[in-house]
């Protein structure tokens, strides 16, 4: 298939995800060698994967370090390697490190996830460079990309919020387990369309709904979507930025005064 053809219902952000691939895939054909890509949100994913199939290749692997991973890599091997990548991912430790901070007793379960991240994003790392943010009460573990991790080594330390914890690399085999956090609560909503959801979930007007809607920053199952009329379903995935994502659990009936009954997950 023609790249340009490849490319021609994407926007320019997705193209330009996508030509990265496209180099990834040229360079394990050319080289015969392991290539991986930055961290991949989850809708990003989703479009790769799309190319992925378009183009029948098969050699790749998602990879986040632990199965419940939301950031994950798309790691494209030789078709050589086939029989290997089958049964366990060699030399992965080339590719992606677990960095460690264990906190002092003083600060434990003083930072949530938007501490560390905010701490990587002072440090002038892309978030691409990044994976899931593994927190407890004793620090985090941050999976990131091999090619950073010595700089976050050094540079972890140098904030007066982690001065006094304990930096390290850990296998990976032995990153903390996620903590995966979900609460449920109903909305009722005077139709299933999807400006009417969001309204309810970033409790706001239905005429600001649109407006976050039409300015792109709301996903529907990972992939945004513009439509505010797009009628919503059960297993639904919500995601809106700033506000979190939501899936439809079930739509439970109609309410006395003929308004939708709806019980939503959150992920916290």
């Amino acid at each position: 298939m023609d790249k340009q053809e490849l490319l021609i219902k994407y926007n320019n952000e997705d193209k330009l995800l996508i030509s990265k691939l496209l180099d990834k895939i040229n360079e394990t054909k050319r080289q015969n060698k392991i290539t991986v890509t930055d961290f991949l949100n989850l809708y990003e994913q989703k479009i790769l994967q799309e190319i992925l199939n378009k183009l029948k290749v098969n050699n790749y692997k998602l990879y986040g370090v632990c199965e419940q991973a939301e950031r994950k890599v798309i790691i494209i091997y030789p078709e050589k390697l086939e029989e290997v990548f089958e049964n366990h991912l060699p030399n992965i430790e080339n590719f992606i490190n677990i960095i460690r901070i264990k906190l002092p007793n003083e600060d434990k379960g003083k930072f949530v996830h938007k501490n560390y991240l905010g701490s990587l994003m002072k440090l002038g790392i892309k978030r691409e460079k990044i994976g899931d943010i593994l927190v407890d009460e004793n620090g985090a573990d941050i999976i990131a990309k091999q090619d950073i991790s010595n700089y976050l080594l050094n540079s972890l330390k140098e904030l007066k919020r982690f001065s006094k914890s304990e930096i390290s690399l850990v296998k990976l085999e032995n990153i903390r387990k996620p903590n995966i956090q979900k609460e449920e609560f109903k909305i009722l909503v005077s139709s299933l369309r999807l400006d009417s959801i969001v309204s309810e979930l970033a409790k706001c007007s239905r005429t600001k709904s649109n407006e976050i809607i039409i300015n792109q920053r709301v996903y529907l199952n990972f992939i945004i979507e513009t439509k505010n009329s797009k009628e919503i379903k059960t297993k639904d995935i919500i995601t809106i930025r700033g506000k979190g994502r939501f899936e439809i659990k079930q739509i439970l009936g109609t309410s006395k005064k003929g308004k939708q009954i709806i019980l939503i997950e959150k992920f916290k």
